[in-house]
């Protein structure tokens, strides 16, 4: 009976610690023969994986935060032979958008800010941009990468990409057009950092279902896991509702860098204010109310490239300014870790919020998890996914009784 008490007392604690990332499950008492049952048929379910049993998660957050990136970084990651040869030519004309879009705004927004461009030859290549519309060619011919690359170098698009918060402009845009003559040229195929940085808005509900290996403790085998991405967009959110039931996790994409910029279907809303107000929305959400949160406070990248150019959230945050006075005092933190240490506390003041409805959440304070990411950095996914996967493992270690 000691045993047993001792058992249940070291079940419950651990649970606290780790359940709150994915669905809760019922407590029963753990005995002996249960514990050999239930191994054996989680072993056995690891030996023959299926989406039937496999471990569900629904990527949340608003738009271009990097959730369709994080499901690309899972089929280089964890699917054979990642993209196809096919899937890659297929991403060409994706990356031929994306440089078109991106040259098409900065020109256009060059004549708007009236700017000179540097020669009565580059504003002739920018009108005829202009005139081409948005729709982008079908292949890149030598005029037209002549015709970009000029403008490119020019002071006036060089300007205008420094106040790119003030308009809508992809994040991949500099990476695309410095790049342009490589991918212009005959018999190009696409690299993964290509295919993570080509932008395409996601309109459907998309999915991939992949396997991790599991450890030799557990008998070795491998767990099915199944990643649905939705759309982030205003449009797109009535969606999530259909995807809600039956999760076992929420992976919840912010992206950091985008402090200075408006929402593309809303000027006059801030990019990080609607993702915070919108990761409110999640947590409190009832039909969420078992499922944990996992954070990605992405684009770790962006913002530190913002801050290094001079830009500062508290001019789009007025209380950064008291928060920074509180936890930095004498100023010795560099601008990026107050920055982080800022938008972190923004999302775990909201989980320290009361719930918004009587939830049976009774047996501990909710969890939720917090990483600072760069979603096109395929090692440093590899990293946190690493420790988003051990703590869901270790939840099923939990379930089966083994500590």
């Amino acid at each position: 009976m000691l045993e047993e008490k001792k058992l249940r007392r070291r079940h419950r604690v651990l649970g606290m610690f780790l359940s709150d990332c994915v669905r809760r499950t019922s407590e029963p008492v753990v005995t002996h023969q249960h514990q050999k049952r239930q191994l054996e048929k989680r072993r056995s379910l690891f030996r023959q994986p299926s989406c039937k049993n496999a471990v569900k998660i629904l990527l949340l957050g608003a738009g271009e935060s990097g959730k369709t990136t994080v499901i690309k970084q899972m089929k280089i990651l964890h699917v054979q032979n990642g993209f196809s040869f096919d899937e890659r030519l297929d991403k060409i004309h994706d990356i031929v958008e994306n440089i078109h879009e991106s040259i098409y705004e900065l020109v256009r927004n060059v004549i708007m800010m009236d700017l000179e461009f540097d020669s009565v030859e580059n504003r002739q290549y920018a009108m005829e941009i202009v005139d081409a519309g948005k729709t982008a060619p079908w292949n890149l011919s030598m005029e037209y990468v002549q015709r970009v690359r000029a403008l490119w170098s020019d002071s006036a698009i060089k300007m205008c990409y420094k106040r790119a918060n003030e308009f809508q402009l992809i994040d991949s845009a500099k990476y695309f057009l410095d790049r342009i003559e490589k991918i212009s040229m005959p018999g190009y195929i696409p690299s993964n950092a290509d295919i993570l940085n080509c932008r395409q808005i996601t309109t459907d509900i998309q999915e991939i279902n992949f396997q991790i290996k599991m450890p030799s403790s557990l008998g070795g085998g491998r767990q099915a896991f199944q990643m649905i991405d939705v759309g982030g967009q205003r449009i797109h959110r009535a969606k999530w509702l259909q995807v809600f039931e039956g999760i076992d996790a929420v992976l919840f994409l912010i992206a950091c860098g985008s402090f200075n910029q408006t929402l593309r279907e809303d000027p006059t809303r801030n990019r990080l204010a609607e993702s915070i107000e919108l990761f409110r929305g999640i947590w409190h959400n009832r039909f969420l109310a078992e499922t944990g949160m996992i954070v990605f406070l992405n684009k770790q990248d962006i913002l530190e490239q913002k801050l290094l150019a001079g830009k500062s959230i508290g001019e789009h945050f007025p209380e950064y300014k008291e928060f920074v006075q509180r936890i930095d005092p004498e100023g010795s933190l560099p601008e990026l870790t107050r920055s982080r240490r800022f938008i972190k506390s923004k999302l775990v003041d909201i989980t320290n919020e009361p719930p918004r409805r009587t939830s049976h959440l009774v047996n501990g304070k909710r969890a939720c998890y917090f990483h600072f990411t760069v979603a096109t950095d395929t090692n440093n996914v590899r990293m946190v996914f690493d420790d988003v996967y051990n703590i869901i493992l270790t939840r099923n270690i939990i379930e089966v009784g083994l500590f």
